[in-house]
């Protein structure tokens, strides 16, 4: 037992018991007014003066903002420290990621540099790096090889004799430049459409969609993504043929594919890719080691890409081993190009959830290093700089931009305070771009592939999280585990959406099977705990507590009474409906003389013959009495005169406790009212103790209560709900208030009127309950 002693730190509270409607009468509420569209637009739109105008511009152009607030003494060496590294990493990751869509690397350098540009005006984040993503540009390389692969321009080959030019039309060969115009511009399109999403999506306000890809769904997700890219530069580390796939186990006939042409290695990519692999792993974990000892971190994918172009050219690896290199990298800026409208159709599912998964990742870094160095991001403009980012970039022949936590880390550790760096390190680029491209020319694709897959590192070690979340949270290290597995096996669109559809169907699932529980009581204490979970807490005599853990609707209201079934002990309508049985029987008994109806309750008549002269005697006085009332009590808890099986009912009271139900809907709020109104009929009160103020408004909104079941049945808390009972039942109060009579008329067709109700005699001792038993009353008129 507890010590029911009184500590120096108890604290006492006397106050009135409080029903919701006691409540609302002695504390004056307020009445709310809810705005109509008019309203509600005139206070987002309407201009309230030159302040509010200015803030709207600041909030949509972010650098008016903090650009005049600038330290620069203080911030600008860092920016142009960290914008110079992060320049150069921004070259090599475009050119690299370049492959990963599926276009040529010049391609990749233009995705580098124009979206900074309008992210530097519209961007709230001061340290994420823009730029492409190897998720998203794996995403974008899978939709440019479906829409353009290799076997769209393949042409006969002109072989040329002695004498003449033939045409072998078993030959063929890839229209190199038609190929890449055509990639081009699918991903431009593509890109475009993406930013024309994120910028709807950020005029709508609706940047909170992205909360549905949780961690562990945007964790799985990433991790497939990762083997996907990891799957699609096997091909270039290896130099070998193979047919472009996509969509459903796309990974398994890449691999197939890659076994088959094994033969076909080019040893020196081969050498090339694995030394870069290693070398570049190597270097970063040394970065990460002695972070605090380094100023800059070693970049050693510039210091790989300069030896490796270097070696290439010099021992001219191209014509001597056949070596993949990039070839051509044009110097300036292609002109700009208007999209595709026709391919449109063909890529509105993929744009869409490339955009998504553009946005999710971007905003995620970005609140990372928001919260680190304590400001704020803001969801929408973020939707909105990411969309104008990827319009004005479709446009210059850029595909998609998000941001790479690798690139970012860098831009931060480096001493990287504001988008300045980031604008400097548009500048490194332009500078690659406008002068010392052709230099990149020579360099090995395998190299890029290496570099590539070096940077996927982050990314599997995300697979160490699967453990941790099992013991966390099993239901979310499943999210994790089937969004990897769909993504991995269905290809990324399908299998994102696959993962979101399971995290609905995770919610939906712990919603529709709550958990309930009986409460007991702590002794001396207004606190009311799981029965389950404590050992000295107490139920209350004749008192069920019944607490659901989850909003009430139409998915799990039926659950919700089968739990308040299991819990109570029986069956509301069951016992309604046995002892409804039992009360016509004893009706007929009494009617054939069986049974003698008194005031004091029901006697059995000696039947077979034996006279009872004494019944006959008591029916003809009651009979000379007309309209005459006897008053008959059954009791339910002892054998009855008929053989009917009627349940059980050991409680007067049911309180449930609507403390954690946010919502009702209509199906859920018409079911509760008929479980009250069961529960009523078979005499026993219901309550409903915790609601909020909002869920109360629903329900009277719903139309739950009525002359029967009335506000009366609300209180504030728990414990107010059991004083009242307690306080009611002490009364000594043994009015039946839903007594029936049962007329006992000489037409035999007259229908009974049969219902139901228990009137507890109750016990104290102490005015403490110590026992207690059911009765029913039988009022006959004879």
């Amino acid at each position: 037992m507890m010590d029911e002693c009184f500590h120096e730190d108890d604290y006492h509270v006397s106050r009135r018991i409080y029903s919701n409607q006691v409540f609302d009468q002695v504390h004056e509420t307020q009445t709310q007014e809810i705005p109509n569209l008019r309203e509600r637009l005139s206070r987002t739109c309407g201009c309230t003066g030159d302040k509010w105008a200015v803030q709207k511009i600041k909030r949509l152009l972010p650098i008016l903002d903090w650009l005049p607030k600038y330290p620069v003494k203080e911030w600008l060496p860092g920016d142009i420290v960290s914008g110079v590294t992060t320049g150069l990493v921004c070259c090599l990751q475009g050119v690299a990621y370049a492959l990963l869509a599926s276009v040529a690397p010049v391609y990749g350098l233009y995705s580098a540099f124009f979206p900074i540009l309008t992210y530097f005006v519209l961007g709230t984040s001061r340290h994420i790096s823009v730029g492409p993503f190897p998720v998203t540009c794996l995403m974008v390389g899978s939709v440019v090889l479906t829409l353009a692969p290799d076997e769209h321009f393949l042409h006969s080959v002109n072989i040329t004799g002695a004498n003449d030019t033939l045409t072998d039309e078993r030959l063929l060969e890839v229209d190199v430049e038609a190929r890449e115009a055509q990639r081009i511009l699918v991903a431009c399109t593509m890109t475009v459409l993406v930013g024309l999403f994120q910028v709807a999506m950020g005029l709508m306000q609706v940047g909170f969609l992205v909360r549905y890809l949780s961690d562990p769904l945007v964790g799985g997700f990433t991790t497939a993504a990762a083997f996907h890219v990891f799957i699609s530069q096997i091909k270039t580390i290896l130099s070998v043929p193979i047919h472009n796939h996509n969509g459903f186990f796309s990974i398994a006939y890449t691999l197939i594919d890659v076994g088959r042409n094994i033969n076909q290695t080019n040893i020196a990519d081969l050498i090339a890719g694995l030394l870069t692999i290693f070398i570049v792993m190597t270097v970063k974990e040394i970065n990460t080691k002695f972070q605090h000892k380094i100023p800059v971190p070693i970049p050693i994918e510039v210091i790989v890409t300069v030896i490796a172009s270097a070696i290439s050219h010099v021992m001219d690896l191209n014509s001597q081993y056949g070596a993949s290199i990039v070839h051509s990298l044009p110097r300036g800026f292609a002109p700009p190009q208007t999209p595709n409208i026709t391919l449109i159709g063909n890529i509105l599912g993929s744009s869409f959830s490339t955009a998504v998964v553009g946005y999710a990742v971007a905003v995620s870094v970005a609140k990372v290093y928001a919260a680190k160095h304590d400001y704020t991001v803001d969801g929408n403009q973020e939707l909105i700089a990411f969309g104008v980012s990827n319009i004005f970039g479709g446009c210059f022949s850029s595909f998609v931009a998000s941001t790479a936590l690798s690139r970012t880390a860098v831009q931060e550790s480096t001493g990287g305070k504001s988008q300045v760096a980031g604008i400097i390190s548009a500048l490194m680029v332009m500078i690659v771009i406008l002068a010392l491209g052709p230099f990149l020319q020579p360099l090995q694709k395998s190299v890029l592939a290496g570099i590539v897959i070096a940077n996927l590192k982050g990314m599997f070690m995300q697979i160490s999280e699967v453990p941790v979340l099992w013991r966390q949270n099993r239901t979310d290290c499943l999210i994790w585990i089937a969004t990897c597995l769909a993504s991995i096996v269905l290809g990324l669109d399908v299998g994102l959406l696959a993962g979101l559809v399971f995290e609905m169907g995770t919610v939906v699932v712990r919603t529709q099977f709550p958990s309930c529980a009986t409460l007991g009581n702590v002794p001396n204490t207004d606190i009311y705990k799981n029965m389950k979970d404590y050992k000295n807490i107490n139920e209350i005599p004749g008192i069920k507590i019944f607490k659901c853990n989850s909003p009430i609707y139409f998915a799990n209201i039926d659950y919700f009474k089968e739990k308040l079934r299991d819990e109570v002990g029986f069956d509301a309508v069951r016992v309604f409906k046995k002892r409804n049985k039992a009360l016509k029987k004893i009706h007929k008994l009494i009617k054939k003389g069986k049974l003698q109806a008194t005031e004091d309750g029901l006697v059995p008549v000696a039947s077979l013959g034996v006279e009872n002269k004494a019944f006959e005697k008591e029916l003809e006085e009651v009979a000379s009495q007309p309209d005459s009332e006897v008053k008959v009590e059954v009791d339910w808890t002892s054998e009855l005169p008929v053989s009917v099986s009627v349940p059980r009912v050991h409680i007067h009271s049911l309180v449930v406790d609507f403390s954690a139900v946010s919502f009702l809907d209509v199906v859920a709020a018409k079911s509760l009212k008929l479980v009250v109104k069961e529960f009523m009929r078979i005499g026993v009160s219901v309550y409903i103790a915790g609601c909020d103020g909002e869920l109360v408004r629903k329900m009277e909104a719903l139309s739950f209560f009525d002359e029967e079941v009335t506000r009366d049945i609300l209180f504030l808390s728990v414990h107010d709900a059991i004083l009242f009972i307690q306080l009611e039942t002490s009364t000594g109060n043994e009015e039946d208030p839903l007594a029936e009579k049962i007329s006992q008329l000489q037409d035999d067709k007259q229908p009974l009127p049969f219902t139901e109700d228990e009137d507890l005699i109750e016990t104290y001792d102490n005015q403490h309950l110590i026992g207690y038993r059911y009765s029913q009353k039988l009022v006959m008129s004879i």
